[in-house]
């Protein structure tokens, strides 16, 4: 009887058959997505203002002859939204953004989303008076993307204690027109001579913006809880409180 499994087998034919190479597409139709948002701004030189707390009544009234919609007051952020960020990839820092600014009209919200988005604008020292100055707003009240919104913006001298006003403006978004640039500078320029018209307005002053300590530490203001990176500060630019120095 022959011993049949003893034998060595041979090899397996459809082991060894060559796989079949795969098809190559190498004209393959595919759909194409892009989302393309551009945000512009532009900010003038800072204007030393006299007097103190009184000028920022006159804030509103430098929006004179350029405002087309509402003029909005924008405070600086609380300490408990010092996190706050336009920015939807962080949850955390968007929620307390939207939950800061919430009851805004749309124009306000739209101006900070583009103005904080460049860094043109820093809520944690900045307040912000805004409306729209040039252009259209949709259906839901928002700015066209070649609108221009904006306004003066100010903070408190930490070296002096006086009070610092920039015009700033921005657009953006969804598209781009190649003569909003020119109009946002021509805007830019009467807001700035509405400052310096001001009667508490000393003159020009080189812009040197002031930097929150990131977490703890610097120079806390016992008033407000803003915390200054700079130790040659003497008062806070978040409420022009005169900083205590153990």
């Amino acid at each position: 009887m022959p011993l049949d499994f003893l034998k060595r087998k041979g090899p397996d034919v459809k082991a060894a058959a060559p796989a079949q190479p795969e098809a190559v597409f190498e004209e393959l139709t595919a759909q194409d997505y892009a989302l393309k948002l551009h945000y512009h701004g532009k900010s003038s030189e800072g204007v030393r203002m006299k007097a103190g707390p009184k000028a920022l009544n006159e804030l509103p009234g430098m929006l004179a002859g350029q405002a087309i919609s509402e003029i909005e007051i924008i405070e600086p952020l609380p300490v408990e939204f010092a996190e706050a960020t336009p920015a939807i990839v962080r949850p955390s820092e968007a929620m307390q953004w939207l939950n800061a600014h919430h009851d805004l009209s749309p124009i306000a919200r739209h101006a900070l989303l583009v103005l904080e988005s460049i860094g043109a604008l820093d809520l944690a020292f900045d307040t912000f008076v805004c409306a729209l100055l040039h252009g259209e707003i949709d259906t839901s009240g928002y700015p066209e993307y070649n609108a221009i919104v904006g306004g003066v913006a100010s903070h408190w001298d930490e070296a002096s204690g006086d009070l610092i006003v920039r015009a700033v403006v921005g657009w953006g978004g969804k598209g781009v027109r190649g003569d909003t640039d020119r109009l946002a500078q021509k805007t830019l320029g009467g807001l700035l001579t509405n400052i310096l018209a001001s009667q508490y307005a000393v003159g020009l002053t080189p812009l040197e913006r002031p930097v929150p300590a990131a977490g703890h530490g610097g120079l806390v203001c016992a008033h407000c809880g803003f915390a200054s990176l700079h130790d040659r500060a003497f008062y806070c630019p978040k409420c022009g409180m005169r900083l205590l120095r153990g």
